[in-house]
């Protein structure tokens, strides 16, 4: 025992490692070192000295973290009649827009991201929005966009040869070199059987809010910005 050094040690601290005997040494110690005997779960274990118990203490701690983050999602103060008033006017506004907007329950992904607001005063939409270049496998997502931006000027910064952004207009090559007739942008039809997809053709001389017009939106809309040219599995309704 490295506290009273008399009895034989049958206890090992999972903090220090200091070996006791008895309950009265085990107590002495976490007194004397100021230890509370918790294992601590971010210790660094260099690499010849990781075992497989090292591993398992790690997935564990992972879950934990996973649990709190949980936890914290489904807290009361998310559920609060201020957030449930919140979306009610937004579903509201969308509603007087010719605009079915649905949301989800707390938990879900999409609800946690979406950042969409309505601005009284002004009187206009402010989007949360995903853009997917299926061909090159890009996605991006934007923020605050106003309802009434045409969606040319939304995809300039990315497909544009001129006005886009140098990494992303190589990220985007394929999009940037190609004729803009041959830019064609798509929203998924909600509420269809799963192996009965359908898109929606938008029309980029528009704005946001009369794409949006007679669709229904789960939490944002999500734009799928394809090529004419190019073969894809998209089916637009009416072909």
């Amino acid at each position: 025992c490295e506290t009273c050094s008399e009895e034989e040690a049958k206890y090992r601290c999972p903090r220090c490692m200091k070996y006791s005997c008895s309950l009265l040494c085990v107590k002495k110690h976490k007194l004397a070192l100021s230890c509370n005997g918790v294992r601590d779960k971010t210790a660094f274990v260099s690499v010849n000295e990781f075992t497989d118990l090292n591993l398992l203490s790690d997935y564990r701690f992972l879950e934990d973290v996973g649990r709190t983050a949980d936890a914290a999602a489904r807290h009361p103060t998310v559920h609060s009649p201020t957030t449930k008033k919140l979306l009610y006017c937004l579903r509201n506004k969308a509603r007087r827009c010719n605009i079915d907007l649905r949301t989800l329950p707390i938990g879900f992904t999409k609800r946690r991201e979406n950042s969409t607001t309505f601005n009284c005063m002004e009187k206009k939409f402010y989007w949360h929005l995903k853009l997917v270049f299926p061909h090159c496998h890009a996605e991006y997502t934007l923020k605050g966009v106003p309802d009434d931006k045409t969606l040319a000027d939304i995809l300039k910064p990315y497909i544009d040869p001129v006005e886009s952004d140098p990494v992303v207009c190589q990220r985007l090559k394929i999009y940037t070199v190609s004729p803009q007739s041959d830019v064609q942008i798509l929203m998924k039809i909600e509420n269809r059987k799963q192996n009965s997809i359908r898109y929606n053709e938008l029309d980029a001389s528009r704005s946001l809010l009369d794409n949006l017009k007679g669709k229904v939106i789960i939490e944002y809309p999500t734009l799928f910005v394809v090529l004419k040219t190019l073969k894809n599995d998209m089916v637009v309704l009416g072909q």
